[in-house]
């Protein structure tokens, strides 16, 4: 790869996690007192190993976040928080996107975000990176605002030059619709410092708001590893799109055109809202962070499986299961509530 900035791999040594912290005036507020202890757990267990940055809506959700925390057995002194008004709480979405230079350096990026193509309101989430660097949360780290829409959950990176992204999420009409996808392919080599984007044609999960974000789908372990929502249930509407996701990723090619070693994580069953809506599970929504992986859970015979099927590629670090089923009920899991800050 040329000397420039570039988007590291998740894996990368971290300098923190952002988290933004559910409110009454959220999506959240029927059921805050159930969610909120999953957000302290994942921001306990992230402060136990690195510093945690919390976004919050005001002076009584920092009262309340700070009391969430210290019940969940949080690193106190590793928990740093900001007000900042949100409308929701999908810190990979609408937090910075963290370059790095070979030399050290890092900047920030903050692209638009618009609430996945324009479905919810996204007024304070998409002012809520610049809030944060205003008030020094990222220390001197420059930040570079865009005009593209891009969400964090719709990109992963092996931090070699590599990103999988999907056709259904990048080239939605209400994104980025001035551009075509080999447009949208050279911004993110630009950008991001990319030189190969793998373009998924085929997967999503009903249930997600996202437009098929890759996080839920398929995710780098390390440069040569690429770990997949599979379905190996035939009568599931699920099944031949997650086939063909498979066969796709088995097509991709690593820089030195070998094949990536895929490992397909297992299949939770059908779980529905009180609306009948089926909840959008995916173990794919993995956080790794330093020393260890946050793997959601779904009170789900197949999440053993999954940790199990993690372990074998991720055999230096510890796997923490946290159990997310409230998260699915906003339609997201844990990877879409954190956004790492590379160290």
């Amino acid at each position: 790869m040329t000397e420039r900035f570039s988007l590291p791999a998740e894996w990368a040594p971290q300098a923190a996690v952002q988290l933004t912290w559910p409110h009454r005036a959220t999506d959240w507020a029927d059921r805050l007192a159930a969610v909120l202890p999953v957000f302290a757990r994942i921001g306990a267990e992230i402060s136990r190993r690195q510093p945690l940055l919390v976004a919050v809506h005001d002076a009584d959700s920092e009262k309340e976040c700070r009391q969430q925390l210290d019940a969940a057995g949080a690193d106190l002194r590793r928990c740093h928080l900001y007000h900042a008004p949100s409308n929701d709480s999908w810190a990979r979405d609408h937090g910075p996107i963290t370059l790095r230079h070979p030399d050290g350096r890092r900047q920030l990026l903050d692209f638009a975000f618009n609430a996945w193509g324009l479905k919810f309101a996204a007024n304070l989430d998409n002012q809520l990176t610049r809030r944060l660097h205003a008030a020094g949360a990222y220390g001197e780290l420059p930040l570079r605002t865009l005009g593209m829409v891009l969400e964090g959950g719709s990109i992963d990176s092996d931090g070699q030059g590599s990103i999988l992204t999907t056709d259904a999420c990048l080239l939605s009409p209400n994104r980025n619709p001035q551009w075509t996808r080999e447009e949208i392919s050279d911004q993110l080599c630009t950008l991001l410092g990319a030189e190969r984007i793998f373009w998924l044609q085929s997967g999503h999960l009903e249930g997600d708001d996202t437009d098929a974000h890759i996080d839920t789908l398929a995710r780098f372990c390390s440069p040569g590893v690429i770990a997949y929502q599979s379905c190996d249930d035939p009568v599931d509407t699920h099944f031949a799109p997650l086939q063909q996701m498979a066969a796709e990723l088995a097509s991709f090619p690593q820089a030195d055109g070998r094949p990536y070693h895929l490992v397909p994580l297992p299949w939770p069953r059908a779980r529905f809202d009180e609306a009948g809506e089926r909840l959008p599970l995916s173990y794919a929504n993995f956080l790794i962070i330093n020393g260890a992986v946050l793997l959601p859970t779904y009170d789900d015979p197949a999440d053993a499986v999954a940790a199990e099927r993690l372990a074998t590629v991720f055999p230096d670090r510890e796997i923490v299961s946290v159990t997310c089923l409230e998260l699915a009920r906003q339609h997201g899991s844990l990877h879409c509530v954190t956004m790492q800050i590379p160290a």
